[in-house]
C-alpha cells in the first residue's frame, strides 16, 4: 500500500514508520522541517496540508491508498494565563491537533472516492475519553474533537469503501518521556496503570499497522484504546 503518515520522525511515528516500511508498505513519512527522507510541513500553517498531500501524492506516483494522521503537540497553558496566551494556545493546538488532520483527511476522502476507496487512521489519545490535566483543556478537547471526526467519516463514507479508525494511546514511552519516567512523576503515573507499565511505541505501532492494513471493514468507526487498561470506557 501507499501511505503517508504524518509525524514520522520520532516517538509513535518512527515506530510506525520503519514497521509498515518493513512490512512491504511504500511510505512517504512528514515532519515539520522535512528532510531527504521527510515531506517538511508545519501543520501550525492551514495552507500545509494541502503542499504535504501534494508532495506525497508527487512521491507516491499520484496514489495514497493510507492517510496516517500521527503528528500533534502537547503544550501546557495555565487557566489564569492572559486572554492573549490562552487564545493563542487554543488556536494553535487546535489547529496542529485537529485542523490539519481534518484538512489532509478532507483532501484524502476526495482522492479516495475517485481511486476505489481507501483507509484513514487518526491518532487520538486517552484524553479523549478521561480527559487531561488543567493546563492540557485544549489538548483533551482537541483529541475528543478527533473521534467525532473519524466516526463521521466512517458514517459518512463507507458506502464508497472509505475507512476510518482511530487509535487512542495513553501515557507512551518513546525517547520523549524516558527521563520523566526514570524521575519521580514516572512512578505515579505507573501506580495508575493496572497493567504495570507505560506503552510502547511499537505496540501503537502495531495497532495502526494492523488498521491501517488488516482490519475488517466492518470495523470502520472503531477506536482502539491502548493504556494499560488506565481508562476502561
Amino acid at each position: 500500500m501507499n501511505i503517508l503518515l504524518t509525524g514520522a520522525s520520532r516517538g509513535i511515528g518512527a515506530a510506525a514508520f520503519d514497521l509498515l516500511t518493513s512490512t512491504g508498505h511504500k511510505v512517504v513519512g512528514h515532519s515539520t522541517r522535512g528532510d531527504d527522507a521527510m515531506v517538511g510541513g508545519d501543520l501550525a500553517d492551514p495552507a500545509s496540508a494541502r503542499k504535504i498531500w501534494d508532495a506525497a501524492l508527487q512521491a507516491l506516483d499520484g496514489r495514497i491508498d493510507v492517510l496516517v494522521n500521527n503528528a500533534g503537540i502537547y503544550e501546557g497553558i495555565a487557566a489564569d494565563a492572559s486572554d492573549d496566551e490562552w487564545h493563542s494556545a487554543w488556536g494553535r493546538t487546535l489547529q496542529v491537533n485537529l485542523e490539519s488532520p481534518a484538512s489532509l483527511c478532507r483532501l484524502a476522502v476526495e482522492h479516495f472516492k475517485a481511486n476505489g476507496g481507501g483507509r484513514i487512521v487518526n491518532v487520538s489519545s486517552r484524553a479523549a475519553y478521561r480527559g487531561d490535566s488543567p493546563q492540557h483543556w485544549h489538548y483533551a478537547a482537541s483529541k475528543a474533537a478527533l473521534i467525532a471526526m473519524t466516526k463521521t467519516i466512517a458514517r459518512a463514507y463507507a458506502a464508497d469503501n472509505i475507512l476510518a479508525f482511530a487509535v487512542a494511546p495513553g501515557f507512551t514511552v518513546s525517547e520523549m518521556t524516558e527521563e520523566y519516567l526514570a524521575g519521580r512523576g514516572g512512578a505515579a503515573i505507573v501506580a495508575d496503570i493496572p497493567l504495570g507499565r507505560v506503552t510502547s511505541t511499537t505496540e501503537v505501532a502495531e495497532a495502526i499497522r494492523w488498521l491501517a492494513v488488516d482490519a475488517p471493514a466492518a470495523s470502520t468507526g472503531s477506536v482502539i484504546d491502548l493504556n494499560g487498561a488506565s481508562y476502561v470506557r
